[in-house]
């Protein structure tokens, strides 16, 4: 609702400024996109502020102040006017509807909630009709579930149904803030923000997988030590590279068969193996290679 006086004067004004006849429409719009008469185009802009106020009116549902959306079909009706080409032969109302819708849309979309919807043309067109939809298949004769009510809602825009059961559920809550406080008396001071699970591990944990990490790659270090050129060549191309080398390129590389690769290597981590049981206590023997 409208309460401030400019919008008020404003809305005055706009509903008493004078129809234009497709002759004068005309003859202005010729002199704003030849002339670059800023008086033209502000007159066609002001002719024309009724079907602002219209059509911002439909979108007061939405919770936001009609004063913005008004402010806002009006950018859409400006960008109208400098893109209007009268050539084609059409009034300027049914041109600037358009833009006037979309400039409306847009700022409902970007204001409405703080996460984003709506980014695809089918998302749009879900939001804007999803209430409508919805009201009219409820004043039916048919007794429809809410999952049928969404699969024909889905049907009849062109979305999974999956798209119409979260859009109906974002639009029939609010956003709520992390940082409200929680109403439950036992967590005074508590706020949502507190109740949410991290998959992250805790930080003792994070401490001795760093430690245990350093440890591990000591302990590899060390092991590696015990390979001679060739065999740390095979292994690092075949188990400690991010792309692994096939048995053929590696032989074709040294000189070798492949098979004599396939031997190295079996040679090589079982010498990893020894080394890591005997300079570690504990370590399993059936280390994955």
């Amino acid at each position: 609702m409208i309460t401030t006086t400019a919008d008020r004067r404003m809305i005055k004004l706009a509903m008493s400024a004078p129809y234009l006849e497709r002759d004068e429409e005309q003859a202005l719009a010729h002199a704003w996109k030849e002339n670059n008469d800023q008086e033209a185009r502000n007159r066609i802009a002001m002719a024309h502020m009724r079907l602002v106020i219209s059509m911002a009116a439909r979108f007061r549902n939405f919770g936001l102040p009609v004063g913005d959306l008004v402010q806002e079909g009006h950018i859409g009706l400006l960008e109208a006017a400098a893109r209007f080409e009268p050539d084609r032969q059409v009034r300027f109302s049914t041109y600037a509807t358009w833009w006037i819708r979309a400039s409306i849309q847009d700022y409902v979309l970007r204001n409405w909630s703080i996460v984003r919807g709506g980014t695809s043309s089918a998302q749009k067109a879900l939001f804007f009709n999803l209430r409508r939809l919805r009201a009219r298949l409820a004043s039916g004769d048919r007794q429809l579930t809410s999952e049928a009510v969404h699969e024909e809602i889905a049907a009849a825009i062109g979305v999974s149904t999956a798209d119409v059961r979260n859009m109906d559920a974002r639009l029939s809550s609010s956003d709520i803030s992390l940082q409200a406080p929680l109403s439950s008396g036992d967590d005074e001071g508590a706020n949502r923000l507190d109740l949410l699970a991290s998959d992250t591990p805790l930080p003792d944990e994070q401490v001795g997988e760093i430690i245990d990490g350093e440890r591990r790659r000591g302990w590899l270090h060390s092991a590696l030590a015990q390979l001679n050129a060739r065999e740390m060549k095979i292994i690092h191309a075949r188990r400690l590279a991010e792309e692994g080398a096939t048995l053929e390129e590696l032989g074709a590389d040294l000189g070798i068969s492949k098979e004599r690769v396939r031997q190295i290597e079996c040679r090589a981590l079982e010498k990893l193996r020894t080394a890591l049981v005997e300079s570690t206590p504990g370590f399993s023997a059936t280390m994955q290679a």
